[in-house]
């Protein structure tokens, strides 16, 4: 996955119209595309606007969330789950 075009739009997402930050939300999307096919297993679909947008809204949570201690949003554990059932039935 074009993790420059999920940086972009987690920015977007964010309201950062500035570079300051690009760094570090690189470092958070590499991390989650990491973690998402490593870890998780998952393909995941530079077509797909699923799997894009679920990598937005995942690295989005990861950067707003970086100082607390709650667990995944529901909605996201939702989609992953549903990530990994459709990833199952594709196998």
């Amino acid at each position: 996955m074009d993790a420059s075009i999920t940086v972009a739009l987690v920015k977007e997402r964010l309201g950062i119209k500035s570079n300051v930050r690009d760094t570090y939300l690189t470092a958070i999307v590499d991390g989650v595309l990491k973690e998402l096919e490593d870890e998780k297993g998952l393909a995941l679909d530079d077509a797909n606007p699923y799997h894009l947008m679920f990598t937005v809204d995942y690295a989005t949570w990861r950067y707003q969330s970086r100082d607390k201690d709650t667990g995944m949003p529901r909605h996201l554990q939702y989609r992953l789950h549903n990530l990994f059932i459709h990833a199952r039935d594709v196998d």
